[in-house]
């Protein structure tokens, strides 16, 4: 089981660097799009340059903040930090939702979290053996 642990935690370090790099793509896209706009000297221009910013500022928000937990669990799931592993579990719910993909991940990630062995790795008294 150590080895499926691993390889989650892989999986939701690579689904989550995904996600921060789509923020970082879309501030590039907004930015862009704001740049050209604001250049173009309309005055219908000055009314939508807010609007843009507003809206590319929240889309970059609300992407991090779904991509940094799962960073994070992914991160503790290496360290075998009992935390992580509640945290993964309710990140691999969320993902339940999130068709195909999410949906792959999170019951295979609740397949390998909820599993005796992997509850003993996790426990306060033992630690995994590294191999």
């Amino acid at each position: 089981m150590q080895t499926h642990v691993k390889v989650l935690a892989v999986l939701f370090i690579a689904l989550s660097a995904m996600g921060v790099l789509a923020a970082l793509a879309l501030i590039a896209v907004f930015g862009v799009s704001a740049g050209i706009l604001g250049a173009s000297g309309d005055a219908d221009a000055a009314v939508a340059l807010p609007i843009i910013g507003l809206t590319g500022t929240a889309l970059v928000i609300f992407i991090l903040v779904l991509s940094l937990p799962g960073l994070i669990a992914g991160w503790g799931l290496l360290k075998f930090r009992p935390w992580a592993r509640i945290l993964a579990i309710v990140l691999c719910a969320i993902h339940l939702i999130n068709i195909p993909f999410g949906t792959i991940m999170g019951v295979y990630g609740l397949w390998v979290l909820l599993n005796n062995e992997t509850e003993r790795m996790f426990g306060p008294s033992t630690s995994p053996v590294v191999q």
